[in-house]
């Protein structure tokens, strides 16, 4: 019992001054960056974290470490891990639910339709018998849960995502 605690007490102490969030292998650090002073103390914070990681064996895959610019008013600052400059991307895929550099959810939507829409067809496809306590059953079952996954995240606000996804 004492393993998680003992990793909490050991992963928190690094003097790390912007947001940070770690959920099973994944670290995120974040934060508001107005000025080049901003920029730089999220860099300082970077090179606190890779040093922690190369102390305690517990390296970051910098092929995978990206950068996700969020506002229009962003100065676009260059990050670095061990000398290596970070890719910058303009929407990324984290726990299911896909966060863009403007923070809209149109293409969380258009996802939700894909997938929701693929099953809706497996259904149609592969079930003979289609009784209506059935079809209800494996729709609520297989097709919505897509519809509605991390909803109070990505909730469609513009009128074309909600009639996208009320058409499965």
């Amino acid at each position: 019992m004492l393993g998680p605690l003992l990793f909490l007490i050991f992963i928190n102490d690094r003097g790390i001054l912007n947001w940070l969030l770690k959920f099973t292998d994944d670290t995120k650090v974040f934060g508001v960056v107005n000025n080049s002073g901003d920029g730089q103390r999220l860099r300082q914070d970077l090179s606190r974290l890779f040093k922690w990681s190369h102390d305690w064996q517990m390296l970051f895959n910098i092929e995978k470490c990206k950068v996700l610019h969020i506002g229009s008013n962003n100065q676009h600052f260059r990050y670095y891990m061990d000398g290596r400059e970070l890719k910058k991307c303009t929407e990324e895929k984290d726990l299911g639910v896909i966060f863009t550099n403007d923070m809209k959810s149109s293409h969380q939507c258009l996802e939700a339709y894909n997938r929701a829409s693929r099953i809706l067809g497996m259904i149609k496809r592969t079930i003979s018998y289609k009784n209506r306590d059935i079809m209800l059953y494996l729709y609520k079952t297989l097709v919505r849960p897509h519809l509605e996954f991390c909803t109070p995240v990505w909730s469609p606000h513009y009128r074309k995502d909600r009639i996208l996804l009320e058409k499965v």
